[in-house]
C-alpha cells in the first residue's frame, strides 16, 4: 500500500490551480484543503492578509502571519489527515510564501524558508504542482475580479512572484511538477493527471 502523499498545487493569481486542485481532489479522493485559511484560525489570518484597507503592512509581518496560519494548518488538517493515511491536495503551500513574501515582497528567501521549516516542523509537500499560466490568460481573468490585496500589488510585484515559482520549480525538478497551462481546463487536467500518476509510479 503506498504512502499518502502531500501534493500542493501552486502558481499565480489567476493561473486555474484552485479549480485543478480541487478536481484533482475529488478524483483521488483526498482531503482538499488551502492555504491560507484552511482552519478556523487560518481564516482570520487570512482576513487579514487579503484585506485591501490594509496598505502599510511590514513585509515582515506579512511573512509571520503567513507562517502562523501555516504552523495551525500543519497541525490541525494535514499532519491528521496524512497519519490516518488520506493524501492531501493543498491549494497552496509553504511554496507560495516563498514566492510572495521572498521574492515578491523582496525579504530574504533564505530566511523566509527557515521560518517556515520551523512553523511547518519540517513538514514540506512531497509533490508541487506549478501551473505556469501565460501573462495574458493572467491579465484577462484578473479584469473580472474584485481584487484583494495580493491581486492589487502590482505588475512589478507579480512578475516577481512568477520568477520565483519558476526559479524554485527549476531547481527542485524532483519535487516540482510543471505544467503549461495552454488550452481548456480538461487539457490542463490531462497533463496533471500524467505528470502525478508518473511521480506515483516511482
Amino acid at each position: 500500500m503506498k504512502a499518502p502523499r502531500y501534493i500542493a498545487f501552486e502558481g499565480a493569481e489567476g493561473c486555474g490551480k484552485s479549480t485543478q486542485a480541487a478536481r484533482y481532489a475529488k478524483s483521488v479522493n483526498a482531503v482538499l484543503t488551502r492555504e491560507t485559511g484552511g482552519t478556523d484560525i487560518g481564516q482570520r489570518l487570512r482576513t487579514i492578509l487579503h484585506d485591501t484597507s490594509i496598505d502599510d503592512m511590514s513585509p515582515r509581518a506579512e511573512a509571520l502571519i503567513a507562517a502562523a496560519d501555516r504552523a495551525q494548518h500543519i497541525r490541525e488538517v494535514v499532519s491528521p489527515a496524512l497519519d490516518a493515511g488520506r493524501t492531501v491536495v493543498s491549494d497552496r503551500s509553504v511554496y507560495s510564501t516563498l514566492a510572495y513574501q521572498g521574492y515578491g515582497r523582496e525579504l530574504d528567501v533564505d530566511m523566509v524558508r527557515s521560518i517556515n521549516e520551523w512553523a511547518t516542523g519540517g513538514l514540506w509537500p512531497d509533490v508541487v504542482v506549478f501551473i505556469d499560466t501565460p501573462d495574458d490568460v493572467i491579465a484577462e481573468r484578473m479584469s473580472r475580479r474584485n481584487l484583494d490585496r495580493f491581486e492589487a500589488a502590482g505588475d512589478a510585484f507579480h512578475d516577481r512572484v512568477i520568477a520565483g515559482f519558476r526559479t524554485m520549480a527549476a531547481a527542485d525538478p524532483r519535487r516540482w511538477v510543471t505544467v503549461a497551462a495552454v488550452g481548456s481546463i480538461a487539457d490542463v487536467a490531462v497533463q496533471i493527471d500524467a505528470a502525478l500518476a508518473e511521480r506515483a509510479a516511482r
